[in-house]
This record gives structure tokens, sequence and C-alpha cells, in this order.
């Protein structure tokens, strides 16, 4: 039987974080409700197109999908189940943010089936959680955490995230202690990103700007205390058992996020929500990122896989070099890298053929190296991974 995973995107959230550029924003409880029973109808309507298909993952994310109602998040659950036929062991994702989440919540989600949580913590800095516009104290997660481990949760992440602006090496080193104080079963440690589009691009780009003009202080850190910060997360994370997966991934053993394992090795997914992309059978599709639009179509008409519908935007079946390309640069992500032979498999021929100049430049620069059943990046290469990866565009 072929597998699926599953992506379900809760669009709200109670307030967007100042350098958040997901779809999100805050919405009444009307909204709420009603994007609830129609993202239920899109389960079931979705689900008639995978009958002969077993879900071996499920993520709910964000947005904040702990801002809704347990009855509501039973609800979704119970479409799913109803309609899709889950693995008995499956993984569920559900992620949270500190400030929305209750005990009672919490053991309703444990009794729903949901056996894997994701927690917004970023960092232990109450100054640095205003300035991300977040909407809780580093208290408020520590207490939500241990609540979290009194309804029987056994498998939690904590995000965290360096490069923020004023940070300073001592003060992530910090963050980086709470969090391993908490022993989570898995960390995911991300260098902020600041996109365009967010109130921290108009905050912090003209600023920068200013500081290249000789005009104004640095208020982000230097790229020689981002190399720290860098460092600093994989040394501390492994001297506590927590092995690098990813690139931006860490878990303890038999712990891997296995939704993301999925993704970074292209196994088919399905995304279900407002503006939620999909990968099936090499083709690509997203929803309708419009609410007004998603709230007012039909399901039953519109979703039809495998068609130009209103309900999905931007099709794409994925071309031989499409497959290719992203085979390299989502597979290299991880520290295992890629298997020859999986890729001789799905594409007929060597991956030699197609790339062997490449990797033997990148070998001879210390950015790759040859495995026993593969490529992988080296240490150097995952410090300049985007420069790599990009080599890998044919």
């Amino acid at each position: 039987m072929k597998e699926l995973e599953l992506y379900i995107h809760i669009p709200f959230c109670v307030k967007k974080c100042d350098y958040c550029d997901f779809l999100s924003a805050p919405a009444d409880a009307e909204t709420m409700e009603a994007y609830v029973r129609k993202l239920c109808l899109e389960i079931a309507a979705a689900a008639s197109y995978y009958k002969e298909r077993q879900v071996t993952t499920i993520f709910i994310g964000g947005g904040t999908p702990s801002v809704l109602h347990p009855e509501q998040i039973a609800r979704i659950m119970e479409a799913v189940s109803q309609n899709f036929l889950i693995q008995k062991k499956a993984e569920i994702t559900m992620e949270c943010n500190p400030g929305t989440i209750t005990k009672d919540k919490l053991r309703a989600l444990k009794r729903m089936g949901i056996n894997r949580l994701s927690i917004g913590l970023q960092s232990a800095d109450d100054a640095q959680l205003k300035l991300l516009g977040r909407i809780h104290t580093y208290r408020e997660f520590v207490s939500n955490y241990e609540s979290a481990r009194e309804a029987g949760f056994e498998n939690i992440n904590i995000d965290v995230i360096s490069g923020l602006p004023g940070q300073k090496l001592s003060s992530y080193e910090h963050t980086l202690k709470e969090v391993l104080e908490r022993k989570p079963e898995h960390i995911s440690a991300y260098g902020l990103i600041i996109e365009e589009g967010t109130l921290f691009y108009e905050r912090y780009k003209q600023a920068e700007r200013l500081r290249d003009a000789g005009k104004a202080q640095r208020l982000l850190p230097d790229e020689e205390e981002e190399r720290g910060m860098y460092a600093l997360t994989k040394e501390m994370l492994q001297d506590k058992g927590y092995e690098r997966y990813e690139i931006s991934n860490y878990a303890l053993d038999g712990f891997c996020c296995r939704h993301n394992c999925g993704y970074w090795t292209r196994k088919d997914y399905l995304g279900l929500g407002l503006g939620a992309a999909s990968l099936i059978d090499n083709e690509r599709f997203c929803g309708t990122s419009d609410l007004k639009s998603y709230l007012t179509m039909q399901p039953a008409q519109s979703w039809r896989p495998g068609a130009a519908d209103r309900w999905h935007k931007n099709r794409q079946k994925l071309s031989r070099k499409d497959q290719i390309e992203e085979f390299m640069f989502l597979g290299m992500r991880m520290m295992r890298g890629i298997e020859a032979e999986t890729f001789r498999k799905q594409f007929s021929c060597e991956i030699e053929e197609v790339y062997g100049s490449i990797f033997e430049k990148q070998k001879k620069q210390r950015l790759v190296q040859k495995t026993r059943r593969g490529y992988c990046l080296t240490e150097r290469g995952i410090d300049v991974s985007n420069y790599v990866l990009a080599e890998y565009l044919l």
C-alpha cells in the first residue's frame, strides 16, 4: 500500500510575530469556527481520492493551531480518522505556542491521539521575546512545557532562533542551557531570516543600510557572532546526546521528526487547509491562500486532483530535471546525505553522470565527501550550505 503524509494548516494566531512571513493572522471566533467547518469538509472531499493510501504522519501547523478550542481540534482529528486510513503508529504532531496552552487542552490533545508537540520558544530572554512580538514569557513556556509532560507527552520539540537583534553569544548560550535543562526529545535551531513584507524587514533593513553607510550602529549580530552561535549550538547539543540529522534539526536517538524527513526525501504529502502545499506523484499544487475564497468554495465540487480548478493553484507536473534538483538540494540537507543507489533507481542513471564534475569541484573545496552509499556535506559544507546546494540547480 502506498504511503501518504498529511499536513493540515491552521492559519490563525493571537498576534502575528514581527519576523513571521507564514500564511497566518489573528481572527475572531466566528471566522475560526467557519474555517474548521470548511476544513473538515475539505478533509472528507480530499480523502475520497486517496482511499488506497496509508497515512504515516500528520502534522498540524500554522499559524498557531493551539489557538483553536479543543472541541474544534477534536472535530478535525475525527474528520481525518474517519476519512483516511491512518497507520497504527503514525506520528501525529501539533504546533503549539506558549500562552495558548492549558493543562486541560493538553490532556484533551493527548486523548485525541496527538503524540508529538512542537513548541515555539525561540528565546529564554523575555526582552528578546518582546522584541520578536511573542505573546509569552519564558516562565509561561516552562509552565506549559511541564504541563505537557504531566499530560503524558513523551515526544516534544522546542524551537529556538539565533541571530536576533541585539543578541550576544552569552544570551544565546543561556537559551540553549535552559532548553537542554528541559530535556526535550527534539530541538530545532534556526538562524533568523529577515523576510520581505514582515515588520522586521521594515525595521531592520533600513537600519542596516544606515549602518553600512556609517550612520548607525549594527543592530543585528555580525557574521562572526552568528558563526559563533552556530558552532555553539552543535557543540552544546551534541554534548548532551542530540544527533544532528539535518542542518537545523537535532534529536535524541529514535526521535527524528518522521514528517520532516519525509519532506526532505520527497515522500508524497498532501496539504489541507488554507494555502497548504502538496506533492503527489511528482506533481506540486497548493490550495488557495485567500481566506474569503476558501470559506466560500465547496470542496466536494472543487477538490479535484489533476484538474485546473479554483481550489488549487500553481499546479506543476515536475519534469525529470525538477525531480533531480529537488532530490539533491532537499536530500543533501540531511547529515546522511543522499544514496547513489536511490538516485539510480529513481532516474535510471548514475549520479556521477549528472553531478560528477560538481562533486569533484566540491570535494576539492572540502564541501562534500563521498560515503559508502553516496555523498554528504562536510562540516565546512554545512557552514556554507546555501552556496553548496545552489550548485545542484542544473
